[in-house]
C-alpha cells in the first residue's frame, strides 16, 4: 500500500504512496481517509465526449508515454492508480469534461521525460486528503457514479469535501479478468 511494487501485465507497477489517517464504517459502508503527498503527474484531458467514450483512449495515451513514447525513449514502468477527475452536474450525471492522470514513477519525479504527444502535460499536483471508497469489478461511468452516490450518502451533508469534482481511480490493467480494484475519491476540503 505504501509505495509497494507489484507485477501486472504491464510489468512492475508502483502504487502511489499514502498515509492512512483513518478507516471508518458508517451504515455498513467502509471508507478510508488518506493523505497523498504532492508529486508530478502526466495528465491528458478531454471535453465534449462522455466518460465511457473517451477514457480508454486517454489512458492509452498515458500508458504509451510512460512506456517509452517520450523524447528520451524511456520506459518508466507503470504506477497505480490511474486517476480520472470528473465534474458532476447537480443531477449527478458527469459533464463531458474529464482529466486523466497517472503519477510519474518515483525514480523519474525529479526529471520526467518530455512527452512526444502534445496532448500530454507533466504537472505538479499539491498534496491532498481524500475520502476513499473501494469497490471491485469492471468500472465504467455507471459504476463510478453509483459508488460516488453511496459515498456521498455515507459521509452526509456535513462532511467537508468538494462536491464540484471527484476522482475515479483504477488500479488494474484492462485485461485483468477478476480481483479488480477501483476507488472513488472525494477531496477533503482543508480547514
Amino acid at each position: 500500500m505504501f509505495g509497494m511494487i507489484k507485477n501486472s501485465l504491464f510489468g512492475p507497477t508502483e502504487e502511489t504512496e499514502y498515509k492512512m489517517l483513518s478507516s471508518e464504517t458508517k451504515d455498513g459502508v467502509g471508507f478510508e481517509v488518506r493523505r497523498y503527498d504532492g508529486a508530478k503527474y502526466a495528465v491528458v484531458s478531454s471535453e465534449g465526449r462522455s466518460f465511457d467514450q473517451v477514457t480508454g483512449e486517454l489512458v492509452r495515451k498515458l500508458l504509451m508515454y510512460i512506456g517509452g513514447s517520450n523524447e528520451e525513449g524511456e520506459a518508466m514502468g507503470t504506477t497505480a492508480p490511474i486517476i480520472i477527475t470528473v465534474y458532476p452536474r447537480n443531477d449527478g450525471v458527469l459533464s463531458r469534461r474529464l482529466v486523466v492522470a497517472i503519477r510519474i514513477p518515483t525514480s523519474y519525479q525529479q526529471n520526467p521525460p518530455t512527452p512526444t504527444d502534445s496532448a500530454i502535460k507533466v504537472e505538479e499536483r499539491h498534496g491532498m486528503t481524500v475520502y476513499a471508497l473501494q469497490f471491485g469489478g469492471f468500472a465504467a461511468e455507471t459504476e463510478y457514479r453509483a459508488e460516488a452516490l453511496r459515498l456521498t450518502r455515507t459521509l452526509g451533508e456535513t462532511a467537508p469535501f468538494q462536491r464540484k469534482q471527484y476522482f475515479c481511480c483504477s488500479y488494474d490493467p484492462p485485461l485483468k479478468p477478476y480481483g479488480r480494484r477501483n476507488e472513488v475519491w472525494f477531496l477533503q476540503e482543508e480547514p
